[in-house]
């Protein structure tokens, strides 16, 4: 997976997208030098780092602009800003989520994406235990 590389017809390929589409992605993981670029007969993509060194938050943060300050801007109704700007009681929550979210991304690297769905699925279930584990208890 390290050294592998990759055209951007293969890339396509593989993961049922159209070659504009894939280039356009390439093109953003490049320019985040996640992804390196070579030309050339024996040219194609390779990763810039081995997939054990790349967490998913990193990846889906490159790749999704949807981040919690853009939330409430992508979010306000028929206004052009959200009315709850000043106090907002779903903020916390949205807020809450997204660390969750990240912080159960940071514990996947690329290389554990690879494999059966099963593995996989076991190591998301890992995860989730260890954030039962660390989560404070709530005394009402």
């Amino acid at each position: 997976m390290d050294d592998e590389s990759l055209t951007l017809s293969q890339i396509a390929s593989r993961e049922g997208l159209s070659v504009a589409n894939a280039g356009k992605l390439m093109w953003i993981l490049v320019k985040a030098r996640l992804v390196q670029s070579q030309r050339g007969a024996s040219g194609g993509y390779t990763l810039a780092r081995p997939a054990s060194d790349i967490r998913l938050n990193e990846v889906i943060r490159i790749l999704d602009e949807d981040t919690v300050d853009r939330f409430c801007k992508t979010h306000a109704g028929v206004l052009d800003a959200c009315i709850h700007t000043s106090d907002c009681g779903i903020r916390p929550v949205i807020v809450g989520l997204h660390e969750i979210v990240q912080n159960a991304l940071a514990e996947i690297s690329l290389a554990q994406l690879v494999g059966s769905e099963a593995n996989v699925d076991a190591r998301l279930h890992q995860i989730q235990k260890l954030q039962v584990h660390l989560r404070p208890v709530r005394t009402n």
